[in-house]
């Protein structure tokens, strides 16, 4: 028997509350890859996302502590399983992701992110038993092609090695990100959306502490103001908030049903690159991201006939 789901209110939305706040994820998650960029800058890498969940843990403990009533009580029998979506979905998608936009550009990393319904069209077939269908069969070619352009011809440059492994690194987060979601459908069944989100948060941040390190001293004393707005920015609204969002939308509808705002990230990300960094944006640039933005729809695309 199916255990009953703890629901808190402020789940319950207007048609208007729930597209408003659908494009507010979308806008926190579409600047999150040019405040990437930023962080950078001053931060390596992994100390990027070592303080980028930081905030994140300071503040989940603060709703914990101050609203208990918005979150499920965690189950024992859950925790191996819930430290496995946060070890996919923080540890190996953000340090690969962060990784990344060291060598690749801001717009190039989300066109290649955008590939992750691409992959849970892939793992729902192999690991749930889903059907896939010829439409969806080409639409992931398609948007594989894409990433591929995007990654090999995206810029003005002579193909580097290391932008060729960034590439890899970001496609493997994208893999990252679609295993976190499938894993995560079952537990929603015992688990609100804030709730999952909180807990494979700080699971996903104890991973992280094996690699804190003298320098994460050295560069935080040396970060510039921009830097300390991205970072807070990056912790508190394009993962606490975006997260949560988005986890809360899963609960209200279907993935397919809510897939379409993602289309927007893309375009976000790429406007704000351009303006912040004069990212260039290339035919090839633009080539490779109409196949993955056709590639997702294709794969999103309703089936009248099947269904």
């Amino acid at each position: 028997m199916q255990e009953k789901k703890t629901e808190p209110k402020f789940y319950h939305f207007t048609q208007l509350q729930f597209f408003s706040i659908m494009i507010a994820a979308v806008v926190v998650w579409a600047l999150a890859f040019p405040l990437i960029k930023l962080g950078l800058r001053d931060l390596s890498f992994v100390n990027l996302t070592i303080m980028r969940f930081l905030i994140v843990c300071i503040t989940f403990s603060f709703l914990i502590i101050f609203k208990r009533k918005w979150f499920s009580k965690l189950q024992k029998k859950d925790i191996p399983y819930i430290f496995v979506l946060g070890f996919s979905g923080v540890t190996v998608y953000h340090l690969g992701l962060n990784y990344g936009e060291q060598y690749i550009s801001a717009g190039a990393a989300i066109l290649i992110i955008a590939t992750i319904p691409i992959f849970i069209v892939i793992f729902a077939t192999i690991f749930l038993k889903e059907k896939i269908t010829p439409l969806k069969a080409f639409g992931i070619i398609v948007a594989l092609i894409g990433v591929i352009i995007i990654s090999i011809w995206g810029k003005q440059e002579t193909i580097e090695i290391e932008r060729t492994y960034a590439a890899l690194a970001v496609l493997v987060s994208a893999l990252m990100g679609a295993f976190y979601t499938i894993s995560g459908k079952k537990l929603l069944s015992r688990y609100n959306g804030l709730s999952l989100t909180a807990y494979a948060m700080f699971f996903g941040s104890i991973c992280l502490i094996p690699l804190v390190s003298s320098s994460l001293i050295s560069e935080v004393s040396q970060m510039q103001p921009i830097t300390w707005f991205a970072i807070i920015f990056l912790g508190i609204f394009s993962t606490v908030l975006g997260y949560a969002i988005w986890y809360m939308a899963l609960e209200i509808k279907n993935a397919s049903d809510i897939s379409i705002y993602l289309y927007a990230i893309p375009v976000i990300s790429t406007i704000v690159s351009f303006i912040l960094f004069k990212d260039e944006i290339t035919i090839f640039f633009l080539f490779g991201g109409a196949f993955v933005i056709l590639g997702l729809y294709l794969v999103n695309k309703k089936n009248k006939k099947i269904q």
